[in-house]
């Protein structure tokens, strides 16, 4: 929901910089570039610049709990210093910026506390400086601000769903193919990072791991193959689940990759986890409540959810959904021990809310731990993945064995 306000100027002290890292030779983006970021101000006004090679157009709202401002803008090649949204200034605890949905990107602040967007604008390069995008953001009280958000629309953005590049055109959604429908889900993914260790950010390993159990499926043609995303693009949660229920997929596999918080102690190994009202233990429920706060990572304005059980067919349905989610889980697990290390307790459930359809088995892969320095290596080596790629098929291709076993009716004597 957007806070609205006039256009001013600041004069400010010159505020600090995060230096832009030099493009590779030759390497010229299709898309506007962003050069350089400053911040500056206090905890009672804050400016945002960011740099570009031209000038974009933008919107920009506030969202409540968290303090968050959101700015999308067209899609951007960011080209800034690694953990330049790390540092602190203002009111501005931190941001982060990337692709939000093909054609958009987005920054995202977090805030120390609840403040309006006093001006938002772009500016067009004059008197050799680069063209210029500028946020500038003033303290304001709660009530202020709640009055605020009452009074204005919503500005949010949300990624269109797009189902593309996981089959050719014609076939991934053909109500006229037989085959399953198995989505991939890739978590993370543009503006969201997931986890990150020496170098690596969760949303690249997984999305890598997917596009090669895809090419694995999609090899063997017993299935409809879909991705929810096959690029670095955000998609939301719901939005995750809603193309598998929309597609009526026969199975939903979200991938990911943990890590432990430092000083958490050291875990490492794969687990599968199903969804449960109650998580199986303390680290099941860590994961989850991480997992589940993608939408906000993403400046999602999230919203109430209708609940689908209070419908008792649904009820019976998500039992039954739920069997052969668990089901699934064993034979991932199963086959996943001979060529990965798991965790030393292997099937896990919480409340993922990427888990939630109510009439798509669901399980979420947790590949291994990126914090952890074999786990991590392990998920770079391609032998590794080429490998566990195998054995997550090879469950795939199981499940679909034994559900088309249990769904034939028994045959007996004088029958």
């Amino acid at each position: 929901m957007a806070l609205s306000g006039v256009v001013i100027g600041c004069g400010w002290p010159a505020p600090g910089r995060a230096q832009a890292e030099s493009a590779p030779a030759g390497n010229v983006s299709p898309f506007p570039v962003a050069s350089d970021v400053r911040i500056a101000g206090d905890d009672k006004q804050t400016r945002f610049i960011l740099d570009l090679d031209k000038k974009i157009p933008l919107r920009a709202f506030a969202l409540a709990d968290p303090y968050r401002v959101v700015v999308d803008i067209p899609q951007v090649s960011f080209q800034l210093e690694a953990g330049g949204g790390t540092v602190a200034r203002g009111l501005i605890k931190a941001f982060r910026y990337g692709l939000v949905m093909p054609g958009g990107s987005r920054i995202v602040f977090d805030l120390s506390g609840p403040a309006k967007i006093k001006s938002a604008y772009a500016l067009d390069p004059a008197n050799g400086q680069p063209a210029r995008l500028v946020i500038d953001l003033e303290a304001v009280d709660r009530a202020v601000f709640s009055q605020a958000l009452a009074v204005e629309s919503n500005a949010e953005l949300r990624p269109a769903i797009e189902v593309t590049g996981s089959a050719p055109a014609g076939t991934a959604a053909s109500a006229n193919d037989p085959r399953p429908v198995v989505v991939l889900d890739p978590g993370h993914g543009g503006i969201d990072n997931g986890t990150q260790s020496g170098g690596e950010s969760e949303k690249g390993l997984v999305l890598s791991f997917g596009l090669a159990l895809r090419d694995r499926l999609e090899k063997a043609g017993k299935y409809r193959v879909v991705m929810t995303r096959s690029d670095d693009t955000f998609i939301a949660l719901n939005d995750r689940v809603k193309m598998a229920r929309g597609l009526s997929a026969a199975l939903f596999v979200s991938i990911h990759a943990d890590a432990l918080p430092r000083g958490e102690g050291e875990a490492h190994g794969a687990t599968v986890y199903t969804l449960s009202d109650k998580a199986s233990d303390a680290e099941a429920q860590r994961l989850a409540d991480s997992e589940n706060k993608a939408d906000a990572i993403g400046g999602v304005n999230l919203t109430e959810e209708p609940t689908d059980v209070a419908d008792i067919l649904i009820e019976l349905t998500q039992r039954e959904t739920r069997t052969f989610s668990n089901r699934f889980a064993r034979l991932v697990a199963a086959e996943m021990k001979t060529t990965a290390r798991m965790h030393k307790h292997p099937l896990k459930s919480a409340g993922f809310r990427v888990l939630k359809a109510p009439d798509v088995p669901s399980v979420l892969i947790e590949l291994g731990y990126v914090s952890n320095k074999d786990d991590l290596q392990q998920l770079l080596s391609e032998n590794w993945r080429s490998r566990t790629v195998g054995a997550v098929a090879q469950a795939i291709d199981g499940f679909f064995t034994k559900k088309l076993v249990s769904a034939v009716p028994e045959t007996r004597p004088g029958n």
